[in-house]
């Protein structure tokens, strides 16, 4: 039994079955069948049964994963320990979308320039997905909207560093303005990411301090798809000012503040026990650039 047997071993569960798990390890089918052939020939147990379509873990699957999980991290963490000399190896960063489109630019560019020995790797998602997957060691850090649940990040599991601050604005149509009574916002839709999203729950929470709930709520995936129907009169939306400006739409829109809700840490996470030099090179980036980014 060896390391990249399991690696596709936890792959295979994760992404319920053979096709997905051999998109994401990069691996032809063929290979990742035959792979799982081996490992169960190697224990002599059936690790998965067919269910259908679906990939269902036997007993000893069930047993052998937590296992699996416990292996690879230590694997990581040995090699975290053995590269923190120098920063190398391979850095998996999650981010939220609007992350990595305002702030993430410039403080990339610098650290590929600065540690080219380091295949960095970015995934966005929104902050509850990112946390979940610093906790599986799916990803090595995230940078994660500040949790209205503190509990979402224990202490005995993650370590935490504030990076940037972001300015949340609540975005309308022209023309719709305060007081934001149940009337004047009867029927509208609240754009925003899917539930998971901090900034969402910061908006939900804001509207029910004003005495008002959106009719409904229209998900989507992209901040600039968000600005863009609010400007044309699609509904309403709360996003960080440090993406508003890029989208060139704030002339066309009205923007309140929020009050106390507006100012939102970003939160560089990673799970306890795992800063590795490559991530610590990173770490030191990103408060570097927070210092020099202007006030929204």
């Amino acid at each position: 039994m060896d390391l990249s047997a399991l690696r596709i071993f936890r792959a295979v569960v994760r992404e319920g079955g053979v096709t997905r798990a051999a998109a994401s390890l990069h691996r032809v089918q063929s290979n990742v069948t035959t792979r799982i052939r081996q490992l169960e020939a190697s224990l002599g147990t059936a690790l998965f049964i067919r269910d259908g379509r679906r990939l269902v873990l036997t007993p000893a699957g069930e047993a052998l994963l937590p296992y699996a999980e416990r292996l690879l991290a230590l694997a990581e963490e040995a090699r975290h320990m053995l590269g923190r000399s120098q920063p190398q190896g391979r850095l998996r960063l999650g981010a939220m979308e609007s992350t990595a489109a305002s702030r993430l630019p410039r403080a990339l560019a610098s650290y590929h320039q600065r540690w080219p020995q380091v295949a960095l790797e970015l995934s966005t998602a929104v902050t509850q997905t990112l946390i979940d997957r610093v906790r599986q060691f799916d990803i090595d850090a995230a940078i994660v909207a500040r949790p209205l649940q503190p509990d979402m990040l224990p202490d005995d599991q993650f370590e935490v560093v504030p990076v940037f601050t972001e300015q949340l604005l609540l975005l309308t149509p022209r023309g719709l303005r305060p007081p934001f009574g149940s009337g004047s916002m009867a029927g509208q839709t609240l754009l925003a990411f899917e539930p998971g999203c901090v900034y969402r729950d910061i908006a939900i929470d804001w509207f029910s301090r004003q005495g008002f709930q959106p009719a409904r709520v229209l998900e989507m995936a992209s901040y600039h798809a968000m600005i863009a129907c609010v400007a044309a009169g699609a509904g309403l939306a709360v996003v960080p000012h440090s993406v508003l400006t890029l989208t060139g739409l704030d002339h066309e829109l009205d923007q309140h503040p929020l009050g106390e809700s507006a100012s939102v840490d970003s939160l560089l996470i990673w799970r306890r026990g795992h800063l590795s030099a490559a991530l610590q090179a990173l770490r030191e980036q990103l408060l570097g650039e927070a210092s020099s980014f202007p006030a929204d």
